[in-house]
Formats: structure tokens, sequence, C-alpha cells
């Protein structure tokens, strides 16, 4: 399985966490049960009123992102800031709170840093990293943790966005070289729990109804991605776990389609994805990449 194969099916894995959870965002795990069984098909609806394999802002701040990268040639901060205001000014489907706030700040001061606050501590920017994994694979870990921050930073000034966004970053990156899971739980997981207790989950009751804190993100994404052995049981486990399952989705699709590769996920949510939303994730995969290896070694 090659780099570029993993890396399309992180971003694949992404958008399609992001569709298959927005049915139920919001929604406890017995109402899931009550209205859909298992909840494992694409099939749009949820508070949203989405059409089937329409994504929300998971997947399209992550493409913003992307395209201020490729544009620039690196992770900047100034051009993140202007392609996600630019975003919210195209009026998208859904926006977190924290990030309109710090976006509107933005906008107002031109310092594309948000202040500091623990209260900032959401998944908004733990759930757009995929394309910075992307950008600075092969870079010193130095340069990498600084184009971390400098994306989360825009909306997202925490120690706990900081910490779950490069321990996310990290992952990915060692899942396209190869890593298997055991390697990444002990690598990664555990070392991020060990350093902040707060994303434990270990030795705690399974994560259900997981708010927007990002932490309880965390918690529920590695427990479905390290106890299910499969892309598509990795999916359903996460998301019928309710709360704020677009973004639970859309992390563990990342994960998982990188440790899994693209032959794993299934068909059929793949032809229900967006078409064009599927085409803009293949491309910037290849794109991103190309931006830092011969393209010989993808």
């Amino acid at each position: 399985m090659t780099i570029l194969d993993r890396a399309t099916a992180a971003y694949l894995g992404l958008a399609i966490g992001d569709a298959l959870g927005a049915t139920v965002e919001f929604m406890s795990p017995r109402e899931i049960r009550e209205h859909y069984g298992v909840h494992r098909k694409i099939c749009g609806g949820g508070w949203l009123r989405l059409k089937p394999g329409q994504v929300t802002d998971d997947t399209t701040m992550s493409l913003a992102l992307g395209g201020a990268i490729l544009a620039q040639g690196k992770v900047d901060a100034q051009a993140a800031a202007q392609a996600f205001d630019a975003w919210m000014r195209a009026k998208p489907v859904d926006i977190g709170n924290t990030v309109r706030r710090n976006l509107l700040y933005f906008r107002k001061t031109g310092n594309p840093e948000a202040p500091y606050s623990d209260h900032d501590a959401g998944n908004g920017a733990a759930m757009r990293v995929l394309p910075v994994a992307l950008a600075t694979f092969g870079l010193p870990d130095e340069a990498v943790r600084a184009a971390c921050r400098a994306q989360a930073h825009v909306t997202h000034n925490s120690r706990l966005s900081d910490a779950a966004c490069e321990c996310l970053v990290f992952m990915v990156q060692d899942a396209l070289r190869g890593a298997s899971k055991n390697e990444l739980l002990h690598k990664h997981a555990h070392p991020l729990a060990a350093q902040h207790s707060e994303f434990r989950f270990r030795a705690v009751r399974q994560c259900e109804n997981p708010s927007g804190f990002v932490a309880d993100t965390l918690r529920a994404v590695f427990q479905g991605f390290f106890d299910t052995d499969s892309f598509e049981d990795c999916l359903v486990d996460v998301v019928n776990r309710g709360g704020d399952a677009d973004t639970t989705g859309a992390i563990a699709g990342m994960l998982a389609g990188a440790l899994y590769g693209a032959d794993a996920i299934p068909e059929a949510w793949l032809n229900t994805l967006d078409v064009s939303t599927k085409s803009s994730c293949e491309e910037q995969a290849k794109d991103l990449l190309h931006q830092c290896i011969r393209p010989a070694a993808l």
C-alpha cells in the first residue's frame, strides 16, 4: 500500500465519517437506536437536513485549509485565517461558536492568532488537521508542531487543543508510513493521556454522547479506533455514540483511512459521498503530498 493510497483514504475517510455522523449529530445513543437501530448508512437528514453524502464544516474547513496551504506552499497562519474567513463569508452549512467568534476577531483586528483561552478547548481545530499532516510529512517534529499551532490558533488557542492536534497529525503521519495500530496506541495515544489526564480513554467507561470538548472527542475516537478491526466497524462504533458525531466520525475516518487504506472503505459509502467533495479530497491528498515528496516515492 502506497503513501498516496493511505493519504487519499484518510481524506476520503474524513469526509465519509463527517457525512455518516452528521445524520445523528446531537442525538443520544438511545435516540439513535430508537430511530435507526444501528446507524450505518450515509442517508443525510439530521438537524442540518443534509442531502445524502453532503458534508459539514469538518470537511469544508479542511478543504479550505488545504487550498490555502497549496496556494502558499506552506502552512501559513495569515493565509489560513483568510481562507477560513472566506469560508465563513460563503455561509457554510454549519459553524462552531468558537470558530465564528475568533474569525470575527480576525476580521476586526487582522491578527491570525486568537487570544489564548483554556475555554477554547473545542474540537474545531483538531477536526481540520489532516492537510497539515500531509503538507508537513517528512519535516522535523518541531516544524510539524509549529504548523499545527499556526492553523489551530486562528480559532482555538488552547493547550488541550494544541495537544490533540499534534497527536493526531503525528498519528496520521506514522500511519502513512505503515505503522500498526498498536504502535499508534503506544507511541501517541497513551503518551497524550499520560501528559494530559483529560484524554485518558482506557479504564474509563465508554464515552457516549461526546460533546464538542476536544478531550471528549478524542476519548470517543480512540475507544472506537483502537477497539475495532476495520474501517467500517470503527466509523459505525464512533458515530453511534451520538453527540458531536460528525466530528468524531470525521477524525475517526481520517485515522482509520490512513491505517487501513482505500480498499477498506465500503463501496456504498464512497458511491454516496458527494461527487465534488470526493474529487476535492482526492486531489488535495495528492497535491499536498506532492509538495513534500517526490512523486516517484508515492
